[in-house]
């Protein structure tokens, strides 16, 4: 009863509500509406495609976290920023600058309240002991230890001290963060900036032997209290909680969801165990998946899903190697070739649906090329923020093809992504060009790529989406367009 007298009450906000939910690491072939023949049922995100539009052609800008979370808030790709290859880990600095744009700030200035609630990944700036201050060779350039920017040795940091430059720096109202991925420390909550629990333990780690896989994570530092099986139901609750809070506000409000799953470890509760055909990242697929259900429940629940805007994404494609392809008989990435961290479409094709009651078309369906960086120009369109304001190099509105008045997003020549070892990717509707040999991630090593004869590759993405032909020794003249167009975007 107390539900339904608050939505009588409730006045509608000029501008709709405005949920974007990342996944993390979800395949494109993970979705049972992309891809039918797969071993996970997904429900909830399948009912959810039938209500909106499904995008075929969808792309992060990087196929790792970091960089492709930088440039769906900023709408700029991340080559631009100091870091333009691999993941920040958890001591990693903040990436953001205050002086350009996000999503957050933007919205925010149009009267939005804002939230993020979920996993951060794009940096924070720790405070270290003693009060020390870290010089200026100590700040550039960054260190890299594989994939990862590590930035920051745990021994220096003073953990009673709440890190600066957070989520409240960049737009956001309120946020319920944790500061990297599940698998990296340290382990722990921050609301609102600041610590939810001391970090006074360390972790040995899980699942070490397993190649990155199962209920892995590394050894670290760890939060009191921390409960590594309960942060995904965790940040559910709480985005449950605040979309209950902000709905009988006048405001509309923008909540920004990144899940931290179906990234490890995969911590499926005893309910989803066995509820698919591929091992525990399947059943935690189902469980992602369920969680997705609970958001669009809540919404539903409160009386707003008629001014509300609900976006699905993942932040890259899915870390599954053949050999669970083998074993398991599912693609997570689908028909496509590779996967997270790759510049083969595997690594940053990615499942895109967009749900707007009276605007979106119910189960349509858009093979219009687009990219998440897209979000910024797009938003800015919805609430009409002046675009002459804006500081996003990268982004362009896809609101013309979300209203059914366009198949393609207009004035976008082309989009770039890039590999975690720096590979990068251009893609026109018809054409994609890779600067270099193999996956330039996971899938190859750079010994195996180095037996390569061809310098590039050029697939035809029409005729051959899975890249098995290689044209880059045969259309020299494509190569030299791309190129050519490639160059321009990098440095404008």
């Amino acid at each position: 009863m107390a539900v339904c007298s608050c939505v009588e009450k409730q006045k509608i906000p000029e501008h709709p509500n405005i949920i974007y939910i990342l996944a993390d690491d979800l395949g494109y072939g993970d979705v049972s509406a992309n891809y039918a023949h797969g071993k996970i049922t997904t429900p909830n995100i399948d009912r959810f495609a039938s209500e909106g539009m499904r995008f075929t052609d969808a792309h992060a800008s990087s196929s790792v976290s970091t960089p492709s979370r930088y440039g769906l808030l900023t709408g700029t790709y991340c080559f631009r920023s100091s870091v333009n290859i691999g993941a920040i880990q958890g001591y990693g600095r903040s990436l953001l600058e205050s002086r350009n744009y996000t999503v957050a700030s933007l919205l925010k200035e149009k009267g939005y309240t804002t939230a993020v609630i979920g996993k951060w990944h794009l940096g924070l700036d720790w405070q270290l002991k003693d009060g020390r201050v870290l010089n200026i060779d100590e700040l550039v350039p960054r260190y890299k230890t594989g994939n990862f920017v590590t930035d920051l040795p745990r021994e220096i940091i003073d953990f009673t001290k709440p890190p600066k430059n957070g989520p409240l720096s960049f737009g956001f109202d309120y946020s319920y963060i944790l500061p990297a991925s599940l698998d990296m420390e340290p382990y722990c909550y921050l609301k609102n900036d600041t610590l939810t629990a001391p970090i006074t333990g360390f972790t040995e780690g899980n699942d070490l032997n397993t190649g990155f896989t199962e209920a892995f994570w590394r050894a670290g530092m760890i939060a009191e209290g921390f409960d590594f099986k309960d942060v995904l139901p965790n940040f559910t609750r709480q985005a449950v909680q605040y979309i209950q809070r902000s709905a009988a506000n006048a405001q509309p409000f923008f909540l920004y969801f990144p899940m931290p799953a179906p990234h490890t470890p995969w911590l499926p509760a005893d309910e989803f165990r066995g509820k698919s055909g591929a091992g525990a990242y399947g059943d935690f697929v189902v469980m992602t998946d369920y969680m997705v259900g609970q958001i669009l429940e809540a919404v539903k629940n409160a009386g707003i899903e008629e001014h509300t805007i609900i976006i699905l994404a993942s932040d890259n494609g899915p870390y599954w190697r053949t050999n669970m392809i083998e074993r398991y008989d599912h693609r997570a990435a689908g028909t496509y070739r590779g996967m997270k961290a790759d510049a083969w479409d595997g690594g940053h094709r990615v499942p895109f649906i967009v749900k707007w009651p009276g605007h979106v078309k119910a189960g349509s369906v858009s093979n219009a090329l687009t990219t998440l960086p897209n979000l910024m120009a797009t938003v800015a369109d919805i609430v009409d923020f002046d675009h002459g304001k804006l500081t996003c190099k990268d982004s362009y509105s896809i609101l013309p093809v979300l209203l059914g008045q366009s198949n393609n997003v207009p004035n976008q020549k082309a989009i770039v992504h890039h590999s975690s070892r720096g590979y990068f990717a251009i893609r026109t509707d018809e054409w994609k060009l890779i600067l270099g040999k193999g996956s330039g991630g996971f899938s190859t090593t750079p010994a195996q790529e180095s037996l390569i004869t061809e310098e590039g590759q050029l697939y035809n993405m029409k005729d051959d989406p899975s890249e098995t032909t290689n044209l880059y020794a045969t259309r020299m003249d494509i190569v030299e367009k791309m190129t050519k167009l490639l160059e321009e975007i990098q440095n404008n």
